[in-house]
């Protein structure tokens, strides 16, 4: 690799390692019904072994932690992983141990894990579909497969719409997919889905332009985009004055088989 040219992976390791501790502190990622379906969808099976892909802030491993013998937090990002570990430290949850690496190429050999989790991460793999090859090969038969993550909706003009301002506010991102493929990914990777749960989420435009520390022409641009977009763009995704906008997630419970 030559001059200016640079990994997707290293590019997502630079942009959240600068803002770990923003995603630790983050209200939108802290809380929520999903994490609490999470811990409670583990409480009654007990893992020995969980992993949390694509950690981030480290929120899923706290919410299963008490639920699990030991949880992995994997991730790209260094610096995050050291956040996530002070702050696993800090709530005294001592079964939480730290690991780098990539989502699509799991550093564990296989049937490591007793149940896998990732939430809000998925959206920035390269290739998801070899993303979750790999969490089926690191899962045990049978182990709880449980993924939250931004999801598309089926409409194109909307789909565009969410995938250029995700884009603008973050280089990083890659696709937001639309639960009929999240459907059809898990399937063909090896998995069975349970259960599917929809829910809507707010995101404050301030705090979230700041969270990425967002140049501000790429500010401007979404603004320009929201502030043109097309009443059923703005309708959808409720768009106010300010900026501040709702997107659609999805929890996906699943199994390995």
């Amino acid at each position: 690799m030559t001059g200016t040219q640079r990994r997707h992976e290293d590019h997502v390791a630079d942009r959240f390692g600068a803002q770990a501790a923003a995603y630790v502190a983050s209200a939108v990622h802290a809380a929520g019904a999903d994490l609490d379906r999470m811990a409670r969808r583990l409480h009654g099976s007990r893992p020995a072994r969980a992993l949390d892909l694509g950690c981030g802030g480290g929120h899923v491993a706290f919410a299963i932690a008490p639920e699990a013998g030991s949880v992995t937090a994997l991730d790209l990002s260094p610096d995050m992983l050291a956040a996530v570990a002070a702050e696993a430290a800090r709530r005294g949850l001592s079964n939480i141990a730290t690991e780098a690496g990539s989502a699509e190429a799991l550093p564990f050999p296989d049937a490591s894990f007793d149940a896998v989790a990732t939430r809000f991460s998925a959206h920035h793999w390269r290739d998801v579909r070899a993303g979750l090859s790999e969490a089926r090969r690191v899962a045990k038969p049978g182990a709880p497969t449980l993924i939250a993550d931004v999801v598309a909706p089926d409409d194109a003009l909307l789909d565009t719409h969410l995938q250029a301002v995700e884009l603008l506010r973050d280089p990083s991102h890659v696709r937001d997919y639309s639960v009929p493929e999240w459907l059809g990914m898990l399937t063909d990777a090896g998995f069975t889905v349970d259960k599917v749960t929809h829910g809507r989420l707010r995101m404050d435009f301030s705090t979230w332009i700041a969270r990425m520390r967002t140049p501000e022409p790429h500010v401007a641009a979404i603004r320009s985009l929201q502030t043109s977009a097309p009443d059923e763009v703005a309708r959808h995704f409720g768009i106010e004055p300010d900026g501040s906008f709702w997107i659609d997630t999805v929890l996906i419970e699943a199994a390995a088989v």
